[in-house]
């Protein structure tokens, strides 16, 4: 019925030992921790880069046919091109519009040049990342370049390493269309 003392007491220092986590179980448990918080967010900025790179082409792709639609048939050696574009919202509604500028989502200034026979779309501040992304899916151009009409890219499908070429020498991208 009664216990002895050595035996009871051998029992509580079972139990005060069983009593939740040591030090070392502590840390190895925020070590793990932090490694899934690092493999989530590593994966977050991949779908993140990935779906600002969509958006870029949607937005590119959007620019042109709407500047050929409002222009067909017409010389593209209209000013206000800009202008004409803003005013019949015809610019994809994730590029900002401020003061009669575009920017994208980078910040960097997207800009409209235009001759009598063909137009240029030209993105500032583009990551190189976004970059291949774009480059390499890039179609119904005929001319992509760095914005000087330096590393000019003429050919289409655009290979991968013409794309990297073109995205690691400058973040400025410029789609020449007719």
């Amino acid at each position: 019925m009664f216990e002895k003392l050595p035996q009871r007491r051998a029992r509580v220092a079972r139990l005060h030992r069983q009593r939740g986590a040591s030090l070392l179980e502590a840390i190895a448990y925020l070590g793990v921790a932090a490694l899934v918080v690092l493999a989530a967010v590593s994966l977050l900025q991949n779908a993140f880069g990935s779906a600002r790179g969509n958006q870029t082409i949607e937005e590119i792709t959007g620019l042109r046919t709407n500047i050929r639609k409002m222009y067909a048939g017409q010389p593209y050696t209209d000013a206000a091109m800009l202008a004409n574009l803003i005013t019949a919202k015809a610019i994809p509604t994730t590029l900002p519009i401020a003061n009669g500028a575009l920017s994208n989502t980078w910040g960097g200034a997207v800009t409209l040049a235009n001759t009598a026979s063909t137009f240029t779309i030209t993105y500032k501040l583009v990551p190189e990342d976004v970059c291949m992304s774009v480059v390499s899916g890039a179609t119904g151009w005929t001319q992509i370049d760095d914005g000087t009409g330096g590393n000019a890219i003429n050919a289409f499908p655009v290979t991968a390493s013409s794309a990297a070429a073109l995205c690691k020498a400058s973040t400025t991208l410029a789609f020449t269309a007719n």
